[in-house]
């Protein structure tokens, strides 16, 4: 008889009780102990090893012992997963999908012993996923009421919770002002007040040696005692809590704590900051005779694999049109000017690409739930809302979609072969609206393939997992090539093959070369992994060997 080495999996999403020294988690494991017992004339064997997640949500699948147990799962030490309900391995539907390919992977099944099923059949998987759909339709509704909860709340100006903000203590539902962090806040808005700019407020401060609150988490790390960002600075001087009121998303309502800045102060600042960044649009978007200029948004933050950093550069066409690049330094100033390590990449392009791998990366599920430490299920939410504006959704807010990730980017570096984006924590806490030692700093930065292919003097980039590009116009030409061919084969001359056709004897001569290309040459076409200068105008501007080997030559150097 077989062995199945079975696996016992538990988890509980708060901490209370488990101090305790028989506590849920040991209720699940006997209870999952005792079925693998009942099924011993099966073969089945519990394995030692426990994997057991305390005080963690079933929202993510960042839990240690589910990390652990996959681990195994993957190096084929376990045979079968039991568990005491379905909801406690996961609650969304989404990720048990994507446990269940590597569970597939693995030849490993899952069991829930109070549920009776088991994914080792179709009729237990089939089951199993109308019980996911409810449990994650369950968990979406009780994030609505907690929602609908903190909105209501904060209507009535009640602090809810989250990071209470530097110069106030947390009063129940209310704040309280805290001293001598108060005294920073207001030296803050002095100081604003003086000078009207943020970026010589930022100065100041440093000079006058004032520095983020040092915090505590909960893991024990010590956050903060830094010098203030300028992002910093700018979430304090538009944060409506030191006006007494209370924001929640784009509303903001009367607050039931003590202002620390007059509300009528604080008004005229927002009004003076509006019309700074206002003025500041105008100048980056307009040239000295009143043109339109275009912004190189990734200015100084791009560097390449030898350090080198990429400097916007542009040129101009014979019809006078701008076009932007980011080119490595030593290529513009340097003494190296041929230098073949060297990038001259398109602006635009690596701009909208570099502004969707930021989008995607932080709309993945466990980014959205881990981005934040100790965020309640109502941030988590809040964060999403905020982090859906990058989102794309119209011609219209594209370019400011794009704005708003790329001012995200603290540095870029690309090699051969990969791009790596590193997110400023500060910029995204500013984004989310909290305190910056709250970023997860360990999901702020994403790695992608990267390649980059000449075409005649442009270039094109291919990023991350795109989708190939199938050239449809040379792909019919090569059809059209050949049936041509067949055509000429049977007897058919240029000019009754054209007539018969609709097309001109010319058009025949150029396309018929196409029915000698290699089958790998036409089969890349298919696929969409041709050369990129491989196009049909240049097919047909320019003659190539039927010689299968040459062909694959000449078009590799495209």
């Amino acid at each position: 008889m077989k062995k199945i080495r079975c696996a016992i999996y538990t988890r509980k999403s708060s901490e209370e009780g488990l101090e305790q020294e028989f506590n849920s988690l040991d209720a699940q494991y006997e209870a999952c102990a005792a079925y693998i017992t009942s099924q011993k004339a099966e073969g089945w064997v519990l394995l030692p090893e426990r994997y057991d997640d305390g005080g963690i949500s079933g929202g993510t699948l960042e839990r240690p012992g589910l990390q652990r147990l996959l681990a195994d799962i993957d190096r084929g030490a376990i045979d079968q997963i039991l568990v005491y309900k379905i909801d406690r391995l996961t609650r969304s539907l989404a990720d048990f999908a994507k446990m269940v390919d590597r569970l597939d992977a693995a030849d490993t099944s899952f069991v829930s012993v109070t549920q009776s099923f088991n994914t080792a059949t179709s009729m237990g998987r089939l089951t199993l996923n109308m019980l996911l759909s409810f449990a994650q339709f369950e968990r979406e509704v009780t994030a609505e009421r907690i929602r609908d909860k903190i909105a209501a709340s904060k209507k009535k100006g009640l602090w809810m919770g989250a990071t209470v903000p530097l110069g106030y203590a947390a009063d129940g539902r209310s704040l309280k002002i805290a001293e001598p962090d108060a005294d920073v806040i207001r030296t803050i808005f002095d100081l604003y007040l003086k000078h009207g700019n943020a970026r010589i407020v930022k100065e100041t401060v440093d000079a006058l040696g004032l520095k983020t609150p040092v915090r505590t988490l909960i893991s024990g790390r010590v956050k903060g005692g830094a010098a203030f960002s300028y992002g910093h600075v700018h979430y304090i001087l538009t944060n409506p809590v030191y006006a007494g009121r209370i924001r929640h998303h784009a509303k903001v309502y009367p607050g039931q704590h003590p202002p620390l800045i007059a509300p009528e102060v604080w008004d005229d600042i927002q009004e003076r900051l509006q019309r700074d960044a206002a003025k500041d649009r105008t100048f980056t978007k307009r040239n000295r005779n009143g043109a339109q200029a275009s912004v190189s948004l990734l200015a100084g933050k791009i560097f390449d694999q030898t350090g080198d950093r990429l400097t916007p550069s542009h040129s101009k066409t014979a019809k006078g049109r701008k076009l932007r690049y980011y080119v490595s330094h030593r290529l513009v100033r340097g003494s190296a000017p041929r230098d073949p390590s060297g990038w001259r990449l398109p602006a635009p392009e690596l701009e909208d690409k570099v502004a969707d791998l930021i989008r995607r990366h932080l709309n993945q599920p466990e980014v959205r739930a881990g981005i934040l430490s100790n965020a309640a299920a109502d941030e988590t939410a809040a964060t999403g809302t905020k982090l859906a504006e990058l989102k794309t959704t119209t011609p219209d807010t594209a370019t400011d979609a794009k704005r708003l990730c790329l001012a995200l980017v603290d540095r870029i570096d690309i090699a051969p072969g990969e791009i790596r984006i590193a997110l400023s924590a500060e910029s995204l806490a500013a984004k989310l609206e909290v305190d910056t030692a709250r970023i997860n700093e360990d999901l702020l930065s994403t790695t992608s393939p990267f390649q980059h292919r000449k075409r005649g003097v442009e270039t094109k980039l291919v990023i991350g997992d795109e989708p190939a590009e199938i050239d449809a116009t040379l792909l019919r030409n090569i059809a059209h090539a050949n049936r041509y061919f067949d055509l000429v084969r049977s007897g058919k001359t240029f000019a009754e093959i054209a007539e018969t056709e609709a097309v001109s004897k010319r058009r025949v001569q150029q396309l018929i070369e196409l029915a000698f290309l290699a089958p790998d040459v036409i089969r890349a076409v298919r696929e969409g992994q041709q050369p990129v200068g491989m196009t049909s105008d240049w097919l047909k501007k320019h003659a190539f060997s039927p010689i299968w080997t040459k062909q694959r030559d000449a078009f590799a150097a495209l």
